[in-house]
């Protein structure tokens, strides 16, 4: 692994419904954003280094997770950046297919492990993503370690609801962009944006607001989940 470096600044990104889903229950993707919305997050992604997922949205979603306007891609070449954020994912099991799109588009690609999993993952990423084991368990401030030593500046990260319940529990989170869409799933069983954990403050604590804007049918809101520095 890469020598130390200063840990990223992360961005947590979410379509949620009104009542706090990912998604519905149906086998099919529940779309919550609109195409203005997209396209927010899309230039988002153009600003990021890095861009992650947890291991079990790659297998719910089987997303890209690319910048799909060649203008900002463009722009990131001029500036002598990649064309693609570095992607990233976690896994400890290792249980990830490589059929996934996720593997076979973009630039380079990033799969962080545990050392059962990488015994998994290497022979089976061959070619496709470097494989990164940590010892007994995938920890959200290794990894954030290790993305710094890379060079990653600026991490945006795209889900699971899993995921980002950890990097908020820990503390892990710079800020957090929520796109409100209008309509309630109403179902027990659909994904919720975080699950029970023992949040920093506990719930007397409140965010602090950075912006709440209308971006069409769809309502941003910016908060700074941490502390702010004594």
């Amino acid at each position: 692994m890469p020598g130390p470096g200063q840990r990223p600044f992360v961005l947590l990104s979410a379509a949620v419904s009104l009542d706090g889903h990912l998604d519905d229950a149906s086998p099919d993707r529940l779309l919550l954003s609109n195409a203005a919305d997209f396209d927010r997050v899309d230039e988002e992604r153009a600003a990021a280094d890095a861009v992650l997922v947890g291991g079990n949205t790659l297998r719910a979603d089987n997303p890209r997770l690319l910048v799909n306007d060649p203008a900002r891609r463009a722009a990131r070449l001029a500036a002598g950046r990649p064309e693609y954020p570095l992607k990233v994912t976690l896994s400890a099991s290792g249980a990830l297919d490589a059929g996934l799109r996720f593997w076979h588009t973009g630039g380079a690609k990033l799969a962080y492990t545990t050392e059962a999993g990488a015994a998994v993952l290497r022979p089976r990423l061959d070619g496709l993503s470097e494989v990164v084991a940590l010892s007994g368990s995938v920890d959200l401030g290794a990894v954030l370690d290790d993305l710094g030593a890379r060079g990653v500046r600026r991490l945006m990260v795209e889900g699971g609801g899993g995921v980002h319940t950890q990097f908020l529990a820990r503390g892990l989170a710079d800020e957090l962009q929520l796109a409100v869409a209008p309509l309630l799933v109403g179902q027990a069983e659909a994904p919720r944006f975080v699950r029970p954990a023992a949040f920093p403050g506990g719930p007397g604590r409140r965010m602090r607001l950075l912006e709440a804007r209308t971006v069409g049918d769809v309502v941003l809101l910016r908060y700074a989940p941490k502390e702010p520095a004594p």
